[in-house]
């Protein structure tokens, strides 16, 4: 059996594929991928942007749609569309399998909605009518714009991937509104609650990036020696929450309806400080209810020389110690998240934006043509 395959047989932890671009689908890779024992994919800004730019993939069906008078980001949704059907596609068997648990493709609203809650709503129902797969999730970020949105989308039975957590206060509120979309939703006594999914998506290294900067700026031997344990530390806790967050007669009156938990989704786990195993935020996250989304490269590390073993809440005399040695040294983990949350939407922004200028100037390049 492959470390993927035992990470979700044994250990409960299903591992995703965090990329999607055209070249996946064509060559039959995605499928391979899958067949290795990945559960399910999750897309962004940023990966679209490096999927279209990188490659001439995208090359032919963008003349095809260019040539008709219309918006170009109409032409970027087609394209992006097009490829999570082919994923949700390739996935439907792994929903099949895992009775809806896995098999799940993820695609984001329009990262310059962050802070428009009404704007995202209607963004993120409007992907669900136009994919209409039942394998699709809506990314919605965690902004406190984006909450009502997250809790209106569940009320309406909509699978959401709730993005860019950085905080467990924001990962508490992200939960409370999944569980009251729920209640709405269990109003209808029709209502399936079984076939709701949602994850919430934790970041974890770049949360290691900014507390290490920070650390070094202290420059103590007690705040260096805290760097590269911040991130698994703020996870550990978050699993923590979850765990008490679904438990309980609220959650339990939910659960005879069917409802499934809203599992941690561990985001952002490539290591980004070469002097970090290649496989940390892998190794020291495993535990069950959990989802762990893999750049490739993290994947085949892990799946080379990862360690199975339960890791998320081995130790939490020592996670709550790292954890207070953060506050005695003088980092202010509620600003980083504030920063980070702001960087996130602004990065996605960013890709966003000149993917959608570059896309226009090549049709204006093949309209002069």
């Amino acid at each position: 059996m492959s470390r993927l395959t035992a990470l979700s047989d044994d250990f409960q932890q299903s591992p995703w594929l965090d990329n999607l671009k055209r070249s996946y689908l064509t060559s039959g890779q995605l499928r391979e991928i899958r067949d290795r024992g990945v559960r399910g994919l999750t897309s962004n800004p940023t990966i679209f942007q490096k999927a279209i730019q990188g490659s001439a993939d995208y090359d032919e069906q963008f003349r095809e749609l260019a040539a008709d008078p219309h918006p170009v980001i109409d032409d970027y949704w087609a394209m992006v569309l097009a490829d999570i059907h082919g994923a949700c596609d390739v996935f439907s068997k792994v929903y099949d399998e895992t009775d809806g648990r896995d098999g799940y493709v993820s695609v984001e609203v329009d990262p310059g909605l962050a802070h428009d809650g009404p704007g995202t709503e209607a963004a993120a129902r409007d992907l669900h009518t136009r994919l209409k797969r039942r394998n699709l999730m809506v990314k919605i970020p965690a902004t406190v714009e984006g909450l009502p949105a997250v809790q209106q989308m569940i009320a309406e039975g909509r699978n959401i991937n709730v993005t860019l957590i950085f905080s467990l206060d924001r990962h508490q509120a992200v939960m409370d509104a999944y569980i009251a979309g729920l209640e709405q939703l269990a109003g209808d006594p029709a209502a399936d609650l079984s076939r709701v999914a949602s994850v919430a998506s934790f970041f974890i290294s770049r949360v290691d990036v900014e507390v290490d900067r920070r650390l070094e700026a202290i420059g103590t031997p007690e705040a260096l020696a805290l760097r590269g344990r911040a991130g698994l530390a703020q996870g550990r806790l978050a699993y923590r929450r979850f765990a008490e967050t679904f438990s309980g007669p609220r959650w339990d009156a939910l659960a005879a309806r069917g409802a499934r938990v809203q599992r941690p989704l561990w985001a952002s786990t490539g290591t980004k400080n070469p002097e970090y195993s290649d496989v940390l935020y892998v190794d020291g996250l495993i535990g069950p209810d959990t989802v762990n989304t893999l750049p490739e490269h993290t994947m085949e590390a892990f799946a080379d020389h990862g360690v199975l073993e339960r890791t998320v809440d081995a130790d939490p005399a020592e996670t709550d110690r790292v954890w207070q040695g953060l506050a005695d040294v003088g980092v202010d983990m509620d600003e980083v998240a504030e920063q980070l949350e702001r960087e996130g939407v602004d990065s996605f922004m960013k890709s966003f934006d000149e993917l959608i200028s570059a896309l226009e100037a090549k049709s204006a390049e093949l309209d002069a043509g």
